[in-house]
């Protein structure tokens, strides 16, 4: 990989031999594997590791998760915040795997929309709950930086399962707690 960024700088018209590119190669290639790592992650499998048995029947929300992924179409950074919630039917999940989930599958090439509804399959296959709602909602770097240059833009992306398809009022308290 590194060789591979020694010629893109080269291609880009920069010294890799110059005093502040020297050890670029190698810094680039070491982040970029950490912002792809989740793809050799399964995120049912931290679900797994922390399921309980509980009788709680309410809605479980974790908000404001930070989220920092990379469009798989321009390679540039997006990021925001998740809103992650789901109704049990038996079984909890520990709240920071949650969080971790997210994480999990941000760290791939992604792009918004499919990352917004691998959270909520994820959840819904391991916890099998009533419903799942997530909300991620994102500035995207392709869009500031470049083509539209658009800074103040920021993309919203849903995805709603069971109960929270289904019933307007469980969707509007949702909807309603995450916007407080």
């Amino acid at each position: 990989m590194e060789s591979a960024i020694r010629s893109l700088l080269l291609e880009l018209g920069e010294n890799p031999d110059r005093e502040g590119l020297q050890k670029t190669p190698a810094r680039l290639a070491k982040a970029l594997k950490f912002l792809t790592s989740g793809a050799k992650t399964d995120p049912r499998d931290l679900l797994k590791s922390a399921l309980f048995s509980e009788e709680y029947s309410e809605m479980v929300l974790v908000k404001d998760i930070e989220v920092f992924s990379m469009c798989e179409h321009h390679m540039l950074p997006f990021y925001g915040k998740a809103h992650v919630a789901y109704i049990p039917d038996g079984k909890i999940v520990g709240l920071s795997k949650l969080a971790r989930v997210v994480d999990v599958l941000a760290r791939r090439l992604q792009v918004q929309e499919r990352l917004t509804h691998q959270i909520s399959e994820a959840i819904n296959d391991v916890l099998k709950p009533k419903g799942v709602a997530v909300v991620v909602q994102a500035n995207h770097l392709c869009m500031m930086m470049r083509g539209v240059e658009k800074q103040n833009s920021s993309t919203v992306t849903s995805s709603m399962l069971g109960a929270f398809r289904d019933d307007v009022r469980t969707r509007s308290e949702f909807l309603k707690l995450i916007s407080v």
